[in-house]
């Protein structure tokens, strides 16, 4: 009884070091040849369209929320000409690639975690290894590397409607000046404040695209073990995001200086 506690016990840093193995074999995978750009092309291409009209509806209450927030408790302190800045920052910084990682992982993973899923209990995976094709190579480098490509552009669209909304409304609800909005947002933003938020993208998209293709290649028990795969994919992914976004936050305000007025 007890050895079978153990193992139990032992079994999510199992499932962790495999994990952790397969994302290196995807890491070396991208440095090989020959590259699968017509798949990269294609997943791209897919990812983007299922994920671009929810982003950029979410884009939209994300920015609205966090200006009305900001705008109402920095207006308790009389500060209401640092609205910009707070809002704008919130938004590049933590907002934008968080909205953007969740819709990738909820929308563009969740496909791959299903596409994949499918491929392995059709055996098609294990024929492709008889063949000598490395399904990695394959298939996984190429969604991984769509997955970053579409995450760093909807980090982009997310950042820009995210600020335009949170602009309109702090003007039209909370009477900020425009003025004021957009000067205090460019005399304290800085250009790392950007980077910080591209890197994050970047970095989300691998996760989520490593943890679908993880779960989906490692698959089994019919279409019931293609629904959990899919289902555990997106959990997983929602946790890490979360933990890497905590562990980058943390880092890059303790290296980054922040700007003074």
């Amino acid at each position: 009884m007890a050895s079978i506690t153990a193992t139990r016990a032992l079994a999510p840093v199992g499932a962790a070091g495999k994990l952790f193995a397969f994302a290196l074999d995807v890491l070396r995978g991208l440095f090989r040849r020959p590259f699968q750009l017509r798949e990269f092309i294609q997943q791209a291409w897919f990812i983007a369209s299922v994920t671009i009209v929810p982003t950029a509806l979410v884009a939209i209450p994300f920015g609205a929320v966090i200006a009305l927030q900001v705008g109402g408790l920095i207006k308790q302190f009389g500060a209401q000409s640092f609205t910009g800045s707070a809002s704008v920052l919130a938004v590049v910084q933590q907002a934008a690639p968080i909205a953007t990682a969740l819709l990738i992982a909820g929308a563009g993973g969740s496909a791959i975690a299903a596409d994949l899923g499918a491929r392995k209990i059709r055996e098609e995976l294990d024929a492709m290894m008889v063949l000598g094709i490395d399904p990695i190579q394959r298939l996984v480098v190429p969604r991984v590397l769509a997955a970053i490509l579409v995450a760093v552009f909807l980090n982009g669209l997310v950042s820009v409607v995210g600020v335009a909304g949170g602009y309109v409304f702090n003007v039209v609800l909370q009477d900020g000046t425009p003025g004021a909005y957009i000067a205090s947002f460019t005399a304290l933003a800085q250009l790392p404040d950007l980077w910080v938020g591209l890197v994050k993208a970047a970095i989300f998209g691998l996760i989520a695209a490593v943890v679908a293709a993880y779960k989906g290649m490692n698959a089994g028990g019919g279409p019931k073990g293609v629904g959990d795969a899919v289902n555990e994919s997106v959990v997983i992914t929602f946790v890490l995001l979360f933990i890497v976004n905590f562990v980058i936050s943390a880092i890059y305000l303790q290296v980054v200086p922040p700007k003074t007025g």
